[in-house]
């Protein structure tokens, strides 16, 4: 079996296989190609060597779906609301996270006032009707949105969550009077209490729809002319994987899509070498991502914004807590109206690139500061294929940075990587100090085309001792798709008192879950279920969610179910109240469809490592250069062993080892750097 798995990033698409029979790899990346991203994915596949009618599965990550909305060329979209809430979508919350920001602004609707349209009916929270559906008053807002030229619309009625009835027939009306608009209904999306999350959900899924959806169509049919017969699956963000039908339905699905594989990878990888916590840290071409991954799952999220919490918008559905920070390799050194030297959020992506490329760039990036400081090998970056132009980035660093900053070429590089790995390392607090866990307990997981650059300097900044480095670290995201578990999650609001909950409606509930996850599921022979049930103490605002046993359901065990809320709530605050009513919002399914387990061949011990060269690079002192040892990763053996300073150079990535760093290279091929100085 031939499985496959493309990741489209900011700057490069790559491309990880595994022919199981052989037991071997194959990688390759090329340059993203924003205008038409198929192309990417076709021509990382023409550089590997493989034909794509020999491809069994083919796994697919790409960030179309954010960037669609970040840049706000998603489709003109309509809303269908219960009249009474035209504006709740608009409004949105009341609270001011930046008080002091002179600036701020709340979320830009996607939704123009002009295309929320109002209909009669009207639900309860509890799922009774109050109010029939006027059936004419639906057919006017078809006809005003067809006027416009709609092509989405998204219907978001008061309480569907409890009672989709209605909202099913506005739906089907509104597909008879709009037959070639992309329709999303809210229950479909996401059936939790909270209007303006949901609205704001169903919205973003309605904007982004024809052209998330229409690209999926494209590549499956791109793929088949070109006589691929295997399976396609789209990667969501919650680390699962999902049919293209269920990503032309919900592409709300995919914002992160790309990033996720790399964590789902530092799971797998920390597990497998004995580390069951590490901390999974990308540093791609536009980004820089960190997410933590405790007891060997990662940090699910029941939601986030996109464009960040203050104006961003609200996507509530369960994926991978990533916190994300505008530093990546091409992320752009600037210098401010006072003269202070900056590095992001802008990038120079991979049109025009890093001035090395030779693309056309012409502003100092991170990349442009490690060629200068010696750290990559203009003449070896991505195996030879790409030839980095060492002069231009040295003139550019000069002529934008060290001039106006009145300091030599060498320092200002020194500094523009110093200040990357100040935001960086925030970005590492952000998932683990800020939400009470020790750095220092935690393994670092490098990963991307600019992760084992930099990762030994943010280990020392947090005095995280151990660093892991693994296999194909600038194609990660794509080797954690091709380990990654088909999952779905659906959730209901059912709200009640835990004392008066009634288990047989939550039983029926579930069961109602399972049967819509069966429909969707691939793998649902060998499928796991996991529940979780969102409680709270009366009179709190936020839930934790806590895992629970189907049995414990059916018992209706409300002793267990409340111990392990009591158990949960001391964990995460040091201090729980046993004598306090506990309510239940939400009850949570996922579904987990297990994807055959790949046996990826172990490393054979070779003869003692040997540098092939050396070369001055500059590390700690700006000053003065260090002859470093410059090994290759594909001549190392099993628990070969380096110390620092060294470089050790594989396609797509260099590892820079410091001074007291000793390096061991286990047994499956990661690397496994002792980081000296971080205790």
């Amino acid at each position: 079996m031939i499985v496959v798995a493309i990741d489209i990033g900011g700057t490069f698409t790559d491309l990880v296989g595994f022919d199981e029979a052989a037991g071997s790899f194959v990688e390759a990346k090329s340059l993203t190609t924003p205008a038409e991203l198929t192309q990417g994915v076709f021509d990382c596949i023409r550089k590997s060597g493989m034909q794509a009618a020999a491809i069994d599965e083919l796994i697919h990550g790409s960030t179309i779906a954010i960037n669609t909305l970040i840049e706000r060329k998603g489709a003109k979209t309509g809303l269908i609301v219960t009249r009474g809430t035209r504006d709740v979508y608009i409004i949105g919350r009341g609270n001011r996270p930046e008080s002091y920001n002179l600036f701020f602004h709340r979320h830009r609707p996607l939704v123009a006032r002009h295309l929320t349209r109002e209909i009669d009916e009207r639900v309860m929270s509890s799922g009774d009707v109050h109010r029939p559906l006027n059936k004419a008053s639906v057919t006017e807002a078809c006809r005003a949105l067809a006027a416009e030229g709609v092509e989405a619309v998204a219907v978001c009625l008061l309480h569907a969550y409890a009672n989709p009835e209605h909202e099913r027939v506005a739906g089907a009306m509104v597909s008879d009077a709009l037959p070639n608009a992309y329709l999303s209904l809210s229950h479909d999306i996401l059936r939790e209490y909270r209007e303006f999350e949901r609205m704001s959900t169903t919205v973003v899924n309605a904007y982004i729809g024809p052209k998330v959806g229409g690209y999926v169509k494209s590549l499956n049919a791109s793929l088949g002319k070109a006589g691929f017969r295997g399976e396609l699956s789209i990667m969501r963000s919650n680390g699962g994987v999902m049919t293209p039908e269920v990503a032309n339905e919900r592409p709300v699905a995919m914002m992160e899509s790309g990033p996720v594989g790399g964590i789902i990878a530092s799971a797998r990888v920390g597990e497998k070498l004995g580390f069951a916590n590490v901390i999974s840290f990308d540093m791609g071409g536009t980004t820089a991502k960190a997410s933590l991954v405790r007891d060997g799952e990662p940090t699910l999220a029941p939601g986030y914004y996109v464009g960040g919490y203050a104006s961003g918008h609200p996507v509530m559905l369960p994926m991978i807590d990533v916190v994300e920070v505008g530093a990546g390799g091409g992320s752009i050194a600037w210098t401010d109206d006072v003269g202070a030297l900056k590095v992001g959020p802008q990038s120079a992506g991979a049109d025009p690139g890093p001035i090395c490329y030779r693309q056309g760039g012409t502003e100092p990036t991170i990349t442009d500061a490690n060629v200068v400081l010696g750290r990559l090998d203009p003449h070896n970056f991505l195996g030879g294929q790409m030839l980095l132009d060492a002069d231009g980035a040295r003139a550019g660093i000069e002529q934008k940075i060290a001039k106006p900053l009145r300091m030599d070429t060498i320092t200002a590089a020194q500094a523009i990587i110093e200040i990357a790995i100040a935001k960086m390392s925030l970005a590492v607090r952000e998932v683990s100090v800020e939400k009470g866990y020790d750095p220092r307990d935690f393994a670092l997981v490098a990963s991307g085309g600019a992760g084992p650059l930099h990762i030994s300097a943010i280990a020392r900044e947090l005095h995280i001792p151990k660093v892991i480095v693994p296999l194909f670290p600038s194609h990660f995201s794509a080797l954690g798709m091709l380990l990654a578990d088909e999952r779905h999650d659906f959730i209901r609001t059912f709200y009640c008192d835990l004392a008066g909950v009634d288990f047989k409606a939550l039983a029926a509930v579930h069961d109602e879950m399972a049967n819509e996850a069966k429909k969707s599921l691939r793998h649902a022979a060998k499928a796991e279920w996991r529940i979780e049930l969102d409680l709270r103490y009366v009179g709190q605002e936020f839930t934790l969610s806590v895992p629970v046993a189907l049995d414990a359901i059916k018992r209706g065990d409300r002793k267990k179910i409340r111990a392990a809320f009591d158990a949960l709530y001391e964990h995460r605050y040091a201090h729980h109240s046993p004598d306090e009513p506990v309510e239940m919002v939400n009850i949570r399914l996922a579904a987990i469809g297990k994807r055959a387990k790949l046996r990826f061949p172990k490393l054979k011990a070779r003869a003692a490592a040997k540098a092939l060269s050396r070369r001055p690079v500059f590390l700690a002192d700006a000053h003065k250069p260090v002859s470093c040892p410059i090994y290759q990763r594909n001549t190392l053996g099993a628990n070969t062993r380096i110390r620092g300073p060294a470089l050790i150079e594989e396609h797509g990535t260099t590892t820079v080892l410091f001074e007291a760093d000793r390096c061991r290279v286990a047994p499956s091929g990661d690397l496994i750097i002792d980081v000296g100085g971080a205790t």
